[in-house]
């Protein structure tokens, strides 16, 4: 108690302090560069908007997917939602490869700053992207006349599950990156699963309305959860957030653990 009351925290403590404040500090620096080019945010917002205003609206016209009793265009925008979020995060790797070329990653791996810390604040510099592409597509999806809320609890709660998906997302590009080592392969493997794993989620159609192997898929699919708990926290529909969120944060968890154990090898 004495050594508390001293403003000095125990020695249990101290090193989550100083992970958290280096997490913290390393997310910062990712958000800086932002402040140079604004260029990916805008481009980025292109691809939700053309799913918004393309193939929402077709196929509200056309009705052939089952929503539940909403418009399809309300179904789709929390799918789209996560959609960006997944795109945005899944090239993350790239931006490791770069700072090992560049002889960043050595630097950074040889200063105290643990490696969970650096995987971790890369992972949440691309979720603070992630969230703010979901306010492009929340705006987009307003002026089409998508009847979202705007509670600010559910707001916040919406923020929380697109961090968790797009630090997962990007821990898993950082994974590959460690076990591929090349841009050129990263980018081909980062390609090949981002559609695979939009498409086997629920982002498009429920998952009722998939063959029983997709469904199998889309179960161990951190995408579905996702999108489950953006339609229950925007659209109010049933959902299962206590599931969803345990999920994602389980998935973020197991995300950042293995992103840290490789990266040692991305950084020979």
């Amino acid at each position: 108690m004495s050594v508390i009351l001293a403003g000095r925290l125990p020695a249990s403590v101290e090193p989550l302090r100083t992970g958290w404040s280096r997490t913290i500090a390393m997310c910062v620096v990712e958000l800086q560069k932002l402040r140079h080019d604004r260029t990916e945010l805008y481009t980025r917002a292109i691809q939700p908007a053309l799913w918004l205003l393309i193939f929402g609206e077709t196929f509200t016209r056309i009705r052939l997917i089952p929503t539940e009793g909403i418009p399809y265009l309300d179904y789709l925008a929390p799918g789209i939602i996560a959609q960006s979020a997944m795109f945005i995060s899944i090239f993350y790797g790239i931006q490791i490869i770069w700072d090992r070329d560049a002889g960043i990653l050595t630097k950074l791996l040889v200063t105290p700053t643990p490696r969970a810390a650096l995987v971790a604040g890369k992972a949440f510099a691309a979720g603070v992207k992630a969230v703010i592409q979901a306010v492009v597509v929340l705006l987009i999806a307003a002026l089409l006349g998508v009847g979202m809320t705007w509670n600010p609890v559910r707001l916040l709660g919406m923020a929380a599950a697109v961090v968790l998906g797009a630090a997962f997302f990007s821990c898993l590009s950082v994974t590959i990156a460690g076990i591929v080592l090349t841009r050129d392969r990263l980018m081909g493997i980062g390609q090949a699963i981002t559609m695979p794993l939009f498409f086997a989620s629920n982002a498009l159609y429920p998952i009722a309305v998939m063959p029983g192997w997709l469904q199998a898929i889309s179960a161990v699919n951190p995408l579905t959860y996702q999108v489950d708990a953006l339609r229950a926290l925007l659209l109010g529909t049933p959902g299962h957030l206590g599931l969803d969120f345990l999920v994602l944060v389980i998935a973020a968890a197991t995300g950042i653990t293995a992103a840290s154990l490789l990266l040692p090898r991305l950084a020979r």
